[in-house]
């Protein structure tokens, strides 16, 4: 099989990209290197199986040269929640239009299946919990509402055109290569960058917002699983561990295993459209796919701070790209 990643030098796609690698698929990724990178596939330099296309999902050429061919798409391409606050037309654009542009493309290319990755920011604040797929959508940011758009755009062409689309809604997700540079940057990258460099660590507003975290080997597996299940088309899942931290607790962990004496944990301006409680219930994904998550908050916390420290050009290099307060 033949698989379409795109976004796959991101964070998450990356990882994706190494677990489908490792289960025999040829795959593909189009990424632009906004935010993913080369480097994030470095290992599969050598593997004849991989093929990399440097290209944008806005760009129908692009799309096209990419998804020629391909049997599975696993579409993660977007740009990301602080971005959307400083441009949201460009935001909605990426992530809205872009996941329009590849679903035609996939249409007209007869994919078999089409795996669209949204995001726990579609519901916005948690009214009850746990949060299951009922839930109500009511996301906070441009980037919440446009991978809303892109789970209407992919049940539109399920319901019109009969394409096989499952939308999976992953819930917070962190481990190595995640992004903690610019407006790209989020909470676990971003702490650990500035604990290991002896700075503060940033907490926006009292600290006490809560996620669901999930280690992103994890989430991959998940991904894979659910491409693998012809009773998840047409589908939506939550993808989460099923655990509520606040942010201010992650925090804390982080700066015990770094173990930097200069850091120090500060509480500065809330960010806006802030989502303040998220709390997952997968109970509809884990009975179908028998998937469950393998690598607890500590234990993942330590391998990602390993990584981040073990980076070839030295933590410091790491905070020059590390923004601060990153929406503005």
């Amino acid at each position: 099989m033949t698989i379409l990643v795109t976004g796959g030098a991101g964070f998450i796609g990356s990882h994706l990209v190494d677990e489908l690698l490792r289960a025999g698929a040829s795959v593909r990724v189009l990424d632009n290197l906004r935010n993913g990178k080369r480097g994030n596939l470095e290992q599969h330099r050598n593997n004849n199986k991989l093929y990399f296309v440097q290209g944008d999902v806005i760009d129908p050429e692009d799309v096209k040269k990419a998804i020629t061919g391909v049997h599975l798409v696993f579409h993660l391409a977007c740009l990301g929640v602080r971005h959307s606050i400083k441009y949201p037309f460009e935001n909605h654009r990426v992530n809205a239009e872009g996941t329009l542009c590849v679903l035609e493309a996939a249409r007209t290319h007869a994919v078999e299946k089409f795996i669209y990755c949204s995001s726990s920011e579609v519901y916005g604040t948690a009214r009850c919990v746990p949060m299951t797929e009922e839930h109500p959508a009511r996301p906070c940011t441009v980037y919440g509402a446009s991978k809303l758009a892109g789970e209407a755009y992919a049940r539109a062409y399920f319901t019109t055109y009969a394409m096989n689309t499952v939308i999976v809604r992953p819930f917070n997700t962190y481990g190595p290569r995640s992004h903690y540079e610019g407006d790209a940057g989020e909470l676990i990258p971003k702490t650990i960058v500035r604990a290991l460099n002896g700075k503060p660590v940033l907490l926006f507003g009292d600290g006490k917002q809560t996620r669901d975290f999930t280690y992103v080997e994890d989430i991959a597996r998940a991904f894979v699983r659910v491409a693998q299940i012809d009773d998840a088309v047409g589908e939506t899942f939550n993808i989460g561990s099923n655990f509520e931290i606040e942010i201010r607790k992650v925090a804390e962990q982080i700066l015990q295993n770094v173990k930097n004496n200069a850091a120090t944990i500060k509480y500065t301006e809330e960010r806006p459209g802030d989502v303040l409680r998220l709390y997952a219930d997968s109970a509809k994904f884990r009975a179908l796919t028998q998937w469950s998550p393998s690598v607890g908050l500590q234990d993942g916390l330590r391998r990602t701070i390993e990584w981040f420290r073990s980076r070839p050009g030295g933590v410091s290099a790491l905070l020059n790209q590390e923004a601060g307060l990153n929406w503005r």
